[in-house]
């Protein structure tokens, strides 16, 4: 690190696309990246996470992960495999939650190694997963968790602060002083309300601010109570149909159940069996039922979250097979969000041909998923080697989205203590990040620019 006495910031990834966060923070011999995600979506951004790392990963000395999700923590077992082993710090919320998101990761990337090597689809040989179980296991020993508000001197002369982002249980925005620089990451931002977590909250002044731009193009709807979403259930049920509900394991798993029990409370959806089949997703859900017992959680949520009489669990993959020859109307919610991989894969290969099927996306859809492909109208899908027709209802409830919108970003950003000297557009489709820097010029009159991938810029 000698030479390098100014402060610097590379993006390393998150930038011209919403996935595979990685900012990495460098001088005074210090280098620390900040969060540590998977590319995902479209083959070329996925091939990124084979590519040799920018630096060479024994010399980066610390890791700060904003939140679970595997775009923010998912290359992290494959960074400790190539060298790193110094600390990585996060809220103790999204500590448990990564544990489980990265067990998970692991397991698919060796099932899918597998399935290519048997099914012979893939043009490697052998094929091998980007990392192992046994990695993600050896990750799990350099994690610090770290209480909210609270200043941590990682190293001599830097301090980290994490502040509630309120978009999943544990996520932050992170603050980082390291000598001259102060440099604030926003994280992926919630919206000012979150169904059932506590709201974000205020971080303190930087110089850099680096903000999300996931919705920077748009403005939510106003909320309907999910109208859209009892309205496909009650269409699905009446034809005799299933309702699939493609949800991420972690926060949209319980933010769906959390609305079901509401409509099936309110009488506004009948009662029909509800089947959650994703292990990870029943794991996250005892995360989020210890962290009410902790308050964590709004005062209005109550301690089980979900009130189901009629919930029902699919842990093996057995019973989730039983799932596709289930006769009678039911909804089943399943991993992953964007149909990208996992077991919703299988049922989508089930129920896409019956018109009787409804699906209903539930929140951002990535180019280059299949949960995308769906939204734009897809007539065919590509699962496991073979094209399915697509015959089934596709529906989408925006008002499960837990990102801030265009409004809701600049409203994060006035509230700051003090305007920084430049703000980085990050996170977000090409488009949505030149819109929200072109509202954020507009409307706080800030020195602001959407990097490139790989660009360095000064921060002290």
């Amino acid at each position: 690190m000698a030479g390098h006495e100014h402060q610097s910031l590379t993006f390393l990834g998150g930038t011209g696309t919403v996935t595979g966060s990685k900012f990495l923070l460098e001088g005074g011999g210090h280098r620390l990246l900040l969060d540590c995600g998977l590319f995902q979506g479209e083959r070329q951004w996925r091939r990124k996470n084979w590519e040799a790392f920018p630096v060479p990963p024994d010399t980066i000395d610390d890791v700060v992960l904003t939140h679970c999700h595997l775009d923010h923590c998912g290359y992290l077992p494959a960074l400790v495999r190539e060298g790193f082993d110094g600390p990585v710090w996060m809220t103790e919320g999204s500590r448990e939650l990564i544990e489980i998101v990265l067990r998970d990761a692991a397991h698919l990337q060796e099932r899918d190694a597998q399935d290519a090597r048997s099914g012979g689809w893939s043009r490697h040989d052998p094929p091998l997963p980007l990392y192992t179980v046994a990695d993600a296991e050896r990750s799990f020993a350099l994690f610090r968790g770290r209480p909210f508000d609270t200043d941590t001197e990682i190293r001599p002369g830097t301090t980290v602060r994490l502040t509630r982002a309120g978009h999943v249980l544990g996520a932050a925005s992170v603050s980082v002083s390291t000598g001259a620089a102060r440099v604030l990451f926003s994280g992926d931002l919630g919206r000012p309300t979150h169904p059932v977590l506590r709201p974000r909250g205020t971080p303190p002044g930087a110089r850099t601010v680096v903000v999300e731009s996931t919705y920077g193009d748009r403005v939510h709807p106003a909320g309907t109570g999910h109208a859209v979403l009892a309205d496909a259930i009650r269409r699905t049920v009446g034809r005799g149909g299933t309702v699939l509900i493609p949800a991420f394991a972690v926060d949209r798993t319980e933010l769906v159940l959390n609305a079901l029990s509401d409509l099936t409370r309110r009488g506004l959806i009948p009662r029909v069996p509800v089947f959650v089949d994703s292990p990870m997703a029943l794991a996250a859900l005892d995360v989020y039922r210890r962290a009410a017992a902790r308050g964590e959680l709004r005062e209005d949520v109550g301690p089980d979250l979900v009130d189901l009489p009629a919930l029902h669990t699919a842990a093996t993959p057995e019973e989730s097979m039983a799932l596709d020859t289930a006769v009678m109307p039911c909804v089943i919610v399943s991993a992953s969000g964007m149909a990208s991989g996992g077991r919703v894969v299988h049922h989508l290969r089930h129920l896409l041909p019956d018109r009787r099927s409804c699906v209903v996306l539930t929140g951002y859809q990535a180019v280059g998923t299949r949960g995308r492909a769906l939204l734009d109208g897809a007539h065919e899908l590509k699962m496991h080697g073979r094209y399915v027709p697509v015959r089934a209802e596709v529906v989408l409830d925006e008002e499960f989205s837990v990102h801030a919108d265009a409004g809701e970003l600049v409203a994060w950003l006035r509230d700051l203590p003090e305007e920084p000297e430049t703000v980085y557009v990050v996170h977000g489709e090409a488009a949505a990040s030149r819109a929200l820097a072109g509202r954020i010029r507009e409307e706080l009159d800030w020195t602001v620019a959407v990097p490139r991938p790989g660009e360095r810029v000064r921060v002290d």
